[in-house]
């Protein structure tokens, strides 16, 4: 099983973070992310609950449907298709909190790889690694604008 947290303190308004992360047809503007796109509109508004992005890093690509909407404090979405790696997503949830002048954002996500015997071991861990990695950068690319 992988399991992801990070957390980071972003130096920008809550309101302004939520809508970075929520722009899921702008996660392509993040190193790392070659391509991103908006599949399904969501209920009340593009970006919310029922959406469904497409995210494209190398030759992953990732079906994420956004499960959970409350702007500005959380944002919970749950990995439909992935290829090339099959996986079996528990969720993906990202807090924010309101610091004032800074926003405190937690990004978690978990899951396992469905691959007999190498996959729990092998694939489990480089999805955790490399996870954390594409999620620190993301938060990073936020505050740095």
């Amino acid at each position: 099983m992988f399991s992801i947290c990070v957390e980071r303190e972003i130096k920008k308004p809550i309101d302004e973070v939520f809508s970075a992360l929520a722009d899921h047809a702008n996660y392509k503007q993040f190193k790392g992310i070659d391509d991103s796109s908006l599949l399904e509109e969501g209920k009340q508004e593009p970006n919310g609950l029922g959406a469904l992005r497409e995210v494209v890093a190398g030759s992953s690509v990732l079906h994420e449907r956004i499960v959970e909407f409350a702007r500005p404090t959380r944002l919970a979405y749950l990995i439909e298709y992935s290829k090339p790696l099959p996986y079996e997503h528990e969720f993906g949830v990202i807090t924010l909190k309101d610091l004032g002048e800074s926003t405190l954002v937690i990004w978690k996500s978990q899951g396992r790889i469905k691959i007999p015997l190498l996959g729990p071991w092998y694939f489990d861990k480089q999805i955790q690694n490399g996870g954390g990695r594409a999620f620190g950068s993301i938060l990073k690319a936020i505050d740095m604008r």
